[in-house]
């Protein structure tokens, strides 16, 4: 693995005024230009790959997955390794079967090598406007011109913590979760997380572990909750036969399970989900939150929910109700943003919070211009992504 790295990391970016195009197998056509080298990026670059198209990805980072060595070392796949991989892959022998993000860095590293996937690090994409009949590409590097464009920067791309009243006045620390570093951290201290979705309970499970001296969380809105296991066997792996089902009844197959395993939760002061875990999914892309040990925490008292922030004020958090707590640490489990506005934000394929309108297959709107990896799914991020990899590729080869 080592070996490995070190390869990948000689990988460098291309340093002329302009970045040369290799040119497809079919004459006119131009390599198709993909932008983001994560799992989704690589997923349609093989796919076009092996549709015999020339496609080059290209990424502001200097290594591939440079996202996932940047998040907090105890973080693991909330989907199973079963599910979790691109196209004609699989995991090592012995991986466990929620992967910790090391084994996910090792994992796209080796699928970028063995795919023989061309990526052009140090390449910050700053815009992209139309030019005729092609996209051109306003890079750190230089302009690229391509017919096809795929951005796969990923939904998850840029921390957001809301814009609190007070908020530059906290006395404590106030950080988001995607820098939550380890549970021992928070050895002694007290913390309030703000959050209970996906990430708010990813930080919760971790903080269970924790000698903490207190832990809040602050939810506005309760979430659609699964255990990771029942027993030994686990809940990811049915994720694909969930998937399958009508929204409503996986509604109700989800809110089902969320009350056999953990009884009726809002006994210990958390809000109901405002709806079903399947249609906030699909609608409003929330993810499912996954139970590694933060209800047990609850139940037992070590975990108090209180009302949503109103404000910030010296040492001291407000909340909705009026109370005041102080927390030395405030964990913002609040989100993220795409950060895709400056990118393509008047091309009229983004929605009011900077998501792509369109993902996988389904037409942006705008010719030649594809999404990919712009959306949670009940199976893993990882399959989505090569099932909308393969949609796009057939609609560029077949429209070529």
């Amino acid at each position: 693995m080592a070996q490995l790295k070190g390869n990948l990391d000689r990988m460098a970016a291309t340093t002329s005024e302009t970045i040369p195009i290799v040119r497809g197998p079919k004459g006119s056509d131009e390599t198709v230009i993909v932008i983001g080298a994560g799992a989704a990026g690589l997923a349609a670059a093989d796919a076009l790959g092996r549709r015999g198209m020339a496609a080059v990805v290209l990424d502001k980072e200097q290594r591939i997955a440079e996202p996932w060595r940047r998040r907090h070392e105890k973080l693991t796949l909330n989907t199973h390794r079963a599910l979790s991989v691109l196209p004609g892959l699989a995991y090592p022998s012995r991986t466990a079967a929620f992967p910790n993000k090391d084994v996910i860095v090792g994992y796209l590293n080796d699928f970028a090598r063995t795919r023989r996937i061309r990526v052009e690090f140090g390449t910050a994409v700053e815009r992209i406007e139309r030019n005729g009949g092609h996209w051109l590409v306003h890079t750190s590097q230089g302009v690229l011109s391509a017919r096809h464009v795929i951005v796969a920067t990923g939904r998850d791309r840029l921390p957001w913590t809301p814009d609190w009243p007070g908020k530059a006045s906290f006395s404590g620390k106030l950080i988001h979760a995607a820098d939550f570093g380890t549970a021992e951290d928070y050895a002694g201290q007290k913390v309030l997380v703000v959050g209970a979705g996906n990430s708010g309970f990813d930080v919760l499970n971790h903080l269970a572990r924790a000698d903490t001296e207190a832990v809040w969380l602050s939810a506005r809105q309760g979430p659609s909750l699964m255990p990771k296991r029942i027993g030994r066997v686990a809940v990811a792996r049915f994720g694909g036969l969930m998937a399958m089902l009508p929204t409503w009844i996986a509604d109700a197959v989800i809110a089902a399970t969320q009350r056999l395993v953990f009884g009726d939760l809002t006994r210990f002061g958390l809000p109901p989900a405002p709806k079903g875990g399947a249609s906030r999914l699909g609608v409003e892309q929330i993810a499912i939150a996954v139970d590694d040990g933060a209800v047990a925490s609850l139940k037992a008292g070590r975990i108090s929910v209180v009302a949503p922030v109103a404000a910030f004020q010296g040492p001291g958090v407000r909340l909705n109700d009026d109370t005041v707590i102080e927390p030395d640490v405030v964990i913002a489990a609040t989100g993220y943003r795409t950060g895709l506005e400056a990118m393509l934000g008047d091309l009229g394929v983004l929605d009011a919070k900077g998501v792509p309108k369109a993902n996988g297959g389904t037409p942006s709107g705008q010719p030649g211009l594809w999404f990919i990896g712009m959306r949670p799914s009940l199976t893993s991020y990882f399959h989505s992504a090569g099932l909308q990899a393969e949609a796009i590729a057939r609609q560029i080869v077949r429209g070529s």
